[in-house]
C-alpha cells in the first residue's frame, strides 16, 4: 500500500496555526501515526505520534502543548493540528504510517526510512 500522502501547509505568521492532513486510500485504525519533521540544515526529528487503537499520543518536547495529533472520523486521515507556531517550527513535514513498530523505530532513528514529498512550513516571525 502506498504511503499516505501530506498536505496543508503553507506561509503563516508567529503565533498563527495550521492544520497538516495525511491522507491513506485506506483505513489507518490498524496503524501507528507518525508526523516528523525536517528544518534546512538540520537533522530530521519526531514532533507527534499516537498508537494504533490507544487514544494516547506522544509529542516532542518542542510542540508538547501547542500541536495535537489525531485522526478523522473515517480513520483515513491524520491531522497536526498546530498552534502558536514559532519561526523554529518551519520545516518540511512528513506523516508516515506503520502496522508494526516501524513508527517508533523511525522516533528512535529518524534518519532512517524512506519519506514522501512532505509539506512545507514556513513561519514568519
Amino acid at each position: 500500500q502506498a504511503q499516505p500522502v501530506e498536505s496543508g501547509g503553507g506561509l503563516v505568521q508567529s503565533g498563527g496555526s495550521l492544520t497538516l492532513s495525511c491522507t491513506a486510500s485506506f483505513s489507518l485504525d490498524d496503524y501507528d501515526i507518525g508526523w516528523f519533521r525536517q528544518a534546512p540544515g538540520k537533522e530530521r526529528e519526531g514532533v507527534a505520534m499516537m498508537r494504533r487503537r490507544d487514544p494516547t499520543t506522544h509529542s516532542a518536547d518542542s510542540v508538547r502543548g501547542r500541536f495535537t495529533i489525531s485522526r478523522s472520523v473515517d480513520k483515513r486521515t491524520a491531522y497536526l493540528r498546530m498552534d502558536n507556531l514559532k519561526p523554529s517550527d518551519t520545516a518540511i513535514y512528513y506523516c508516515t504510517v506503520d502496522r508494526s513498530d516501524g513508527v517508533m523505530r523511525l522516533w528512535v532513528f529518524p534518519q532512517k526510512g524512506s519519506w514522501g514529498q512532505g509539506t512545507q512550513v514556513t513561519v514568519s516571525s
